[in-house]
């Protein structure tokens, strides 16, 4: 089963909510009323211990009250800036690597509900050659990270490891063959290239001797068709269809830390890289 860290926010927030409004308008007055009068059966005069004994807020609602905003400025950020993600797979390689921690722009492509994805607000729509986070089709609950090499009513085409845009083949440099490091090393020996998208330029990967998801798709309105840069092990648009507009979670922008451990820990070389 999958954690909802941003249901499991806005439960924590309604719950810390709700327990800080019920005493602030229910049991803060009654306090009050009791402490005026323990006040006037004292005649006037209490010591600090029992003042505090009387109007102590609960250790529930004291947590309550000290952790809502806080878990109410989380819930914004990741909500509507940005969400960190981590990237489990090879399938983006050699842009991102496993072990990659990612920053995920929220509002790049309109503001949206949390939890129920309705946009409120248009802010943009995806480029081709963006690198973006989306809900995958086939199980919501699941994020997917590929990059978009087809807009709403490209004809793509992808034969003999390249990539046709409207009968028009994306330009590819051979760069030689990629040395892989960490989690990444049996992916040593494949072809690796400079891909250009619209003036976009990114590294993808060629494996020659695997011939997979050759053929030509119409990208639907309202859809995007998505591929991973590891062109070879890539569980993307070219088997399971593509992504509705509804489902994009936002546009990677950046590493903030790497972990690989079969490279002995953080890759320091990789935190604050741009995503291209």
């Amino acid at each position: 089963m999958n954690f909802d860290f941003q249901a499991a926010m806005l439960m924590a927030l309604i719950a810390t909510g709700v327990i800080w409004a019920v005493d602030a308008f229910v049991y803060a007055p009654r306090r009050r009323e009791a402490l005026e009068r323990a006040t006037g059966s004292a005649g006037g005069e209490l010591d600090e211990e029992t003042i505090d004994r009387i109007v102590r807020e609960p250790l529930l609602v004291e947590y309550s009250r000290s952790f809502f905003p806080i878990i109410l400025v989380v819930l914004l950020l990741r909500s509507f800036v940005a969400e960190p993600f981590r990237i489990p797979s090879a399938s983006m390689m050699p842009t991102l690597r496993v072990g990659d921690f990612i920053l995920v722009n929220k509002y790049a492509y309109g503001v949206r509900l949390p939890l129920l994805g309705t946009e409120i607000l248009e802010v943009g729509e995806p480029r081709r050659g963006d690198v973006v986070v989306f809900r995958f089709p086939q199980d919501p609950s699941v994020d997917y990270i590929k990059r978009v090499v087809g807009l709403p009513g490209d004809r793509i085409g992808y034969f003999n490891k390249v990539l046709y845009i409207n009968g028009e083949p994306a330009r590819q440099t051979d760069l030689g063959l990629y040395t892989g490091v960490g989690t990444g090393l049996s992916l040593s020996g494949a072809s690796l290239r400079l891909e250009q998208l619209d003036g976009v330029q990114h590294q993808i990967l060629i494996q020659n001797r695997r011939r997979l998801g050759e053929g030509e798709y119409v990208v639907p309105e309202g859809h995007y068709f998505v591929m991973g840069d590891n062109r070879d092990n890539s569980n993307d648009s070219r088997f399971w269809g593509t992504v509705p507009e509804e489902n994009l979670v936002g546009r990677a922008f950046m590493i903030w830390m790497n972990w690989d451990s079969a490279k002995g820990g953080i890759n320091w070389e990789r935190i604050g890289t741009k995503i291209e």
